[in-house]
C-alpha cells in the first residue's frame, strides 16, 4: 500500500475508533478530503484487504435517504495501518510536530 497523505488521513480517522463503522460523508468530514480523493483511497484499501465494506439494511423510502455504505478496518487492516502510520511518523522530518501516543486520535494535520 502506497502511503500518501490522503491514505494516512483515512487510516488515522478509521483507527481513532476501529470498531466504529464509518460512511463516506462521515469520513469526508473527519479527513477534510473531497469525495474524488476519498473514494479512490477507500477502493485501494478494500483491494488490499485492509478495509471491509457493507451496505446498511434500510428502506430508503422510510429512512428518507439512500442506504449508506459503511467501512471498517479488518483485523489485518488495523495491524497494517498502525504499522504504516508508525513508520510514517518515524520518517517525519525533525521539527514537525509529533502527534504522540500509540493511537491516532483523528486525521493528521499534514
Amino acid at each position: 500500500m502506497r502511503m500518501t497523505i490522503p491514505v494516512a488521513r483515512v487510516l488515522s480517522a478509521l483507527l481513532a475508533d476501529p470498531e466504529a463503522p464509518r460512511y463516506g460523508l462521515d469520513l469526508m468530514r473527519l479527513t477534510d478530503l473531497p469525495s474524488g480523493t476519498l473514494y479512490p483511497v477507500l477502493h485501494r484499501l478494500r483491494a488490499a484487504g485492509w478495509l471491509a465494506a457493507e451496505w446498511e439494511d434500510i428502506d430508503p423510502v422510510a429512512a428518507g435517504r439512500p442506504a449508506r455504505r459503511y467501512y471498517r478496518l479488518t483485523g489485518d487492516g488495523v495491524r497494517a495501518a498502525r504499522l504504516a502510520l508508525a513508520e510514517l511518523r518515524a520518517l517525519a522530518p525533525e521539527g514537525r510536530p509529533s502527534r504522540g501516543g500509540a493511537e491516532p486520535t483523528g486525521a493528521p494535520a499534514w
